[in-house]
């Protein structure tokens, strides 16, 4: 991309001379983190060898909190989750549990870390939480393994200290990675446990590898291996004869825990996962794996029942997204999954309403009206002074969604909910990716975003409403031209019109719900459509602009009152290349938590002509 600044890979020469291995993995980390610092697009590139970090091994050691009780722990990176087994009654848990998880360059590398109170029935409840830069912690600390005392957070205040928790963080050596996996796959047939393998326990693991061409040539593998012809091959032995059939043609066709099929391209990677899912596999390590959100994990006995019986399931994807009792999407910040916080009545009404033919035959006699003067009575009930009691509700309710350090304004300044609902922001809590260039378009909203480079990936992939098309979102003459082959970005602001709705077979939240149609002319984009749509609850839709008036990138354009919706903008044909990473999750069927201006995608026309104006201006047409 025209906007980004070139950067060599190198990092410094290594000769050899330096004893130990841990600064230069350092210096990778440290060079990472610069390449991040100047290519903030999200644009993914391809993982190699030399973008593998290292192996982080974390423990949780100890907490301690306010107040006694029976605790667990969890460690949230990426798409996985883990924790602890449960504490006595006290307060101050003792754990001293581990978990090593892979860091790769572009991958997640922020940890969170969530303590919990049980409770057996229902679901635990989450008392403090904090998070965790690996890759700055492992950068930065000049010994072999960091041990860090870490404050845990009020959820709903992040100037609440509840409490506090030990851990130790340190990285670890690829060979020592690779000396462990031989150990352990030696264990697995080395059946008197004297570190050797005969040719009768040397068959048997060729056998557990799944590769048939080897176990046609047991026997010529075991004298490759048996370098001083003692007839038992040593743990360094056997490393060796891995390391060469790596190069020329792999043993191992499928991991003998999980029995995924490796890629036997990168000896390393392959190594890497072998490593981790034996200590899955063998329980080395006392972290229970197998959840994608801390929120999954704090879930007691009844929830289990109901997903065993079928009543619920946790997952990500179409499916899941409309008929799931929990919404996951995919932080973009953190890089990890995260559950929405929705009212649980809101669930049950909403899959009624949009989840049924019962729901269809509602709103087509006339329950839709209903709804209507029901939103409308709704927005001005949050703006009569008697609402502002239920801004504290609310901040507790949405607790891992709301900053409210972010605000202009202290909560005690707002006179009603919706002078809270739409409350300003401090200047620069949301920065605008690459300001300066207006080849570069950036996220219209804090919110739930799906993006496609067409309108037929949105069908396929979210949007599944009877007969959903631009011309019914934008009007026949406004998709006449290039906007009915053109690019689609949703950004979904409120949990009224969530995936149950949007993934509805029965009828188009988007095309039938109120709507504010606006054309914005660019200049390196051409014509953008910006749809602003009502939800159930919607008390109004504002803009700040009228027709003919001129908005800069990051300008503020307008806003919801309570209740939020939903902003949708339709670009021409070939004129963006959105961010992949959004592109990808969008695939998955996957929501991307984003912030107002986060990168969202450059212009072709921008990158075709290397044109990178100083102005960040646009016009609004109509």
């Amino acid at each position: 991309m025209g906007h980004r600044h070139s950067k060599s890979d190198s990092s410094g020469s290594s000769d050899g001379s330096d004893s130990s291995r841990f600064p230069r993995f350092r210096r990778r980390i440290r060079l990472h983190r610069r390449r991040k610092s100047s290519n903030s697009t999200g644009q993914r590139t391809t993982i190699v060898v030399k973008d593998f970090v290292g192996i982080a091994r974390i423990q949780l050691i100890e907490a301690e909190m306010k107040f006694r009780d029976r605790w667990f722990a969890c460690i949230s990176l990426g798409e996985r989750t883990y924790r602890t087994v449960k504490s006595d009654y006290t307060h101050k848990p003792v754990w001293k549990s581990e978990k090593k998880v892979l860091l790769e360059k572009n991958g997640a590398h922020i940890a969170r870390i969530s303590v919990f109170e049980t409770n057996r029935l229902s679901k635990s409840n989450l008392v403090g939480c904090c998070e965790i830069d690996l890759l700055d912690v492992l950068s930065r600390d000049s010994s072999d393994s960091s041990d860090k005392v870490l404050d845990l957070l009020d959820p709903s205040s992040a100037n609440a200290v509840v409490g506090s928790i030990s851990l130790s963080c340190s990285l670890e050596d690829p060979v020592e990675t690779e000396k462990s996996f031989v150990r352990r796959i030696l264990a697995i047939v080395d059946y008197n446990a004297d570190g050797m393998l005969s040719f009768s326990e040397f068959s048997g693991l060729i056998d557990a590898f799944g590769n048939q061409v080897a176990a046609g040539k047991k026997e010529e593998l075991f004298k490759a291996a048996d370098k001083n012809g003692d007839g038992v091959v040593s743990m360094d032995e056997l490393a060796e004869l891995l390391a060469v059939q790596q190069q020329e043609e792999s043993l191992i066709s499928s991991c003998p825990v999980c029995g995924e099929t490796l890629s036997n391209i990168d000896r390393l990677n392959d190594i890497i996962h072998l490593t981790l899912c034996f200590d899955e596999g063998t329980g080395n390590q006392i972290m229970t794996g197998g959840f994608l959100t801390d929120k999954q994990a704090s879930y007691g006995w009844i929830w289990k029942l109901s997903e065993w019986a079928h009543v619920s399931s946790y997952d990500i994807g179409l499916k899941s997204g409309s008929k799931a009792s929990h919404i996951l999407v995919f932080d973009r910040r953190t890089k990890r999954l995260v559950e929405e916080l929705i009212d649980g009545k809101i669930i049950l009404s909403m899959r009624a309403i949009y989840q049924s033919k019962v729901g269809l035959t509602l709103i087509n006699a006339g329950a839709k009206e209903l709804l209507q003067s029901i939103s409308e009575k709704q927005g001005r009930q949050m703006n009569s002074p008697e609402s502002v009691k239920d801004i504290p509700t609310f901040i507790d309710f949405f607790k891992d969604q709301i900053n409210v350090a972010d605000a202009k304004y202290p909560v005690e300044y707002f006179k009603t909910f919706n002078e809270f609902f739409i409350r300003e922001l401090k200047p620069g809590a949301r920065p605008i990716a690459h300001e300066e260039y207006d080849s570069v378009a950036v996220c219209a909203a804090d919110c739930r975003l799906m993006a496609f480079k067409s309108i037929d990936d949105s069908i396929r992939f979210w949007v599944k409403g009877r007969k959903f098309s631009v011309e019914g979102l934008l009007g026949t003459s406004i998709a006449a031209g290039n906007f009915s082959s053109g690019s689609m970005v949703i950004f979904r602001l409120a949990p009224q019109v969530n995936p149950i709705a949007v993934n509805s077979k029965y009828c188009n939240v988007f095309t039938e719900n109120k709507r504010v149609v606006s054309i914005i002319s660019t200049s390196d984009f051409g014509k953008v459509a910006f749809v602003a749509i009502g939800a159930t609850m919607v008390g109004s839709i504002t803009f700040n602009k009228k027709q003919g008036d001129y908005v800069r990138k990051g300008e503020e354009f307008g806003y919801f009152s309570f209740g939020g919706s939903t902003v949708i903008c339709v670009f021409e044909k070939d004129a963006i290349d959105i961010d992949e990473d959004l592109v990808a999750n969008s695939g998955r069927s996957l929501e991307t938590l984003v912030s107002v201006g986060m990168s969202l995608g450059v212009s072709r026309r921008s990158k075709a002509e290397a044109k990178l104006p100083n102005m960040d201006k646009c016009r609004v047409c109509d």
